[in-house]
């Protein structure tokens, strides 16, 4: 998982008022990046309005109260059958040995959701409704789309703050100073209207 995928993650949660815990802050040579859980997050105003759905939109956190969560942010693919087919070691994470470690390192002896941070499911129908039974079958409880949390966190991000604590937020804040992240176009316009000086 790349620092900025991480960044924008953490980001999204702490926003939304979750405590989030890093397992490591250290990449083991022999270990490989996908056989691990990447962040545990705990929100303590969680509500009990049930379980949430499986693709999770920013207004269904408040129905998370724990979870372990997983980022695959290659941020070029679509999440479908083939591309899981084409990589099972991926889901390594998902095997019982491997999350009774990430509970015992994370201290949780509470049931916890588990959810995987993806650039995208497959917009089409049948495509998307095979990847989400693929996924639930292999153990996942939800999946949140990059999509979602990046807009979230340009809508929440204004340009006259300084976010000195966070290098993320500050990037979204001078780019909406130079007009180049434009609110509800959720696009930046590199290439547009030149603003006066």
């Amino acid at each position: 998982m790349s620092a900025v995928s991480e960044a924008i993650v953490r980001e999204f949660f702490e926003a939304h008022g979750f405590f989030v815990r890093q397992q490591r802050k250290h990449v083991s040579p022999s270990r490989r990046e996908e056989d691990a859980v990447d962040f545990y997050v705990c929100n303590p105003r969680a509500t009990d309005d049930g379980a949430p759905p499986f693709v999770l939109g920013t207004a269904d956190l408040a129905r998370v109260a724990r979870a372990v969560v997983v980022v695959k942010g290659w941020h070029t693919e679509t999440f479908s059958p083939a591309v899981m087919a084409h990589a099972p070691g991926m889901f390594k994470f998902l095997s019982p040995a491997m999350f009774k470690r990430a509970a015992e390192g994370f201290g949780c002896r509470e049931r916890f959701l588990k959810l995987l941070v993806v650039p995208a499911l497959p917009q089409s129908g049948e495509a998307r409704t095979k990847s989400i039974e693929w996924l639930r079958a292999k153990g996942i409880d939800g999946v949140l789309p990059f999509r979602s949390m990046l807009a979230f966190l340009i809508a929440h991000t204004a340009a006259n703050r300084n976010y000195v604590k966070s290098d993320l937020l500050q990037v979204l804040r001078i780019l909406k100073s130079y007009g180049l992240l434009v609110e509800g176009d959720q696009q930046m316009d590199l290439f547009g209207k030149r603003r006066g000086r």
